[in-house]
């Protein structure tokens, strides 16, 4: 009996033991955190659109037979051919116009030197010419003479060609017409950007940028000879560079089935605006563009006029006190009017006016076209 209570107090002794060193190892476990990683695709992909997802599908490594879950192959979103196609040409179309900002903004400092290097080459040539004339009327005769009055005669001459290829071709008008192009084609270039980002590009939109590059080009062209803009035209016109009704049926059909959302009375008060426009900014704008043109004209036709005659009098230098009077007095007034009009950049205001009667007509445009669009709500 006393071997039994023995037997029992050591089984109840280790038992506790155990318990108790069980319960001090054991720690708690932390809660599951669900994580699942994708699978990476082992095979090139191809056809990756990086807004719209993959096209078709992506097959992927299973090289576990027990994986029948499905995850074997991944469903994306089709992108039709058409706009990847329009999507593609969008793209040439915005690195074409990059090219453009480029091209017309390092032409634009080339026309701005040719102005400058020009002006004062002219000038340079034309005091040198009057202060030869004039000491030829004051020196001996003979050969000193001859030389002087050949040389005084040359210079004129020579003052004389360059001032009428100067006045004709106005590189200051050339180098405004250049930074109105590079201007334009950047705000181009940020809207097709601005497209591409937004939305996936259609073909209108392909048909609309290009139809606003070819009139671009055709509005401010690059080459002098043959695409030249005309610098004197018998009357004044503002610039156009955007796309006429003929030039862009399609773009014109899809705004008329549009609507602009406009209530009658904003279409209304928008109509006054327009109305104002055409009384005072327009009309202002048209008023000093014929005026500047018409000094531009008057300036380029008297700057070689009076070369000419200073060259005509030089040449008769040693036959009377009047032929110096005449070639020194021309000589100065042909410095003057060569500085006024290229120095003074009358030119380029010109092109400033054209550019700007030219943004209150497209304004008037713009404005007209988007009151004519139809209301779907209303029909």
């Amino acid at each position: 009996m006393t071997s039994l209570q023995a037997s029992s107090f050591l089984f109840s002794s280790t038992c506790s033991c155990s318990t108790r060193t069980h319960a001090a190892i054991t720690v708690a476990k932390l809660p599951r955190i669900p994580f699942s990683a994708p699978k990476i695709p082992l095979k090139p992909v191809e056809d990756l659109n990086l807004r719209d997802g993959f096209k078709g599908k992506i097959p992927l490594e299973n090289n576990d037979p027990a994986n029948s879950t499905g995850l074997d192959q991944y469903e994306a979103p089709i992108i039709s051919t058409t706009s990847t196609t329009a999507t593609a040409k969008l793209y040439a179309i915005l690195e074409a116009v990059g090219d453009r900002v480029e091209m017309h903004g390092n032409i634009g400092e080339q026309r701005d030197n040719w102005n400058k290097l020009l002006m004062n080459s002219i000038n340079m040539i034309t005091l040198t010419a009057a202060t030869m004339a004039g000491v030829a009327a004051g020196g001996a005769a003979g050969a000193p003479l001859l030389a002087l009055k050949l040389s005084s005669t040359l210079l004129f001459s020579a003052a004389t060609g360059m001032s009428i290829i100067m006045n004709k071709i106005q590189p200051s008008q050339l180098a405004e017409e250049q930074r109105n192009a590079t201007r334009l084609f950047k705000q181009l270039y940020s809207q097709i950007k601005n497209t591409l980002a937004v939305h996936d590009p259609t073909d209108t939109d392909v048909e609309d940028a290009m139809d606003r590059v070819l009139a671009l080009d055709e509005a401010y062209p690059l080459p002098l000879l043959g695409k030249m803009i005309e610098k004197f035209p018998e009357k004044f016109e503002p610039a156009v560079w955007w796309p006429q009704p003929n030039k862009s049926h399609s773009r014109k059909h899809v705004k008329a089935e549009g609507k602009n959302g406009w209530s009658e009375d904003v279409e209304e008060e928008m109509r006054v605006v327009i109305e104002v426009i055409k009384r005072k900014d327009s009309e202002d704008y048209m008023r000093l563009g014929n005026l500047a043109l018409k000094v531009n004209k008057i300036l380029a036709v008297s700057g070689p006029l009076l070369t000419a005659i200073a060259a005509a009098g030089s040449a008769f230098v040693g036959h009377g006190s009047w032929a110096a009077i005449v070639a020194v007095t021309a000589g100065a007034l042909a410095s003057t009017v060569n500085t006024f009009e290229h120095g003074g950049q009358v030119g380029m205001v010109v092109e400033m006016y054209r550019n700007c009667a030219g943004f209150f007509i497209l304004l008037e445009e713009s404005i007209e076209s988007t009151i004519q669009e139809k209301d779907l709500s209303n029909t």
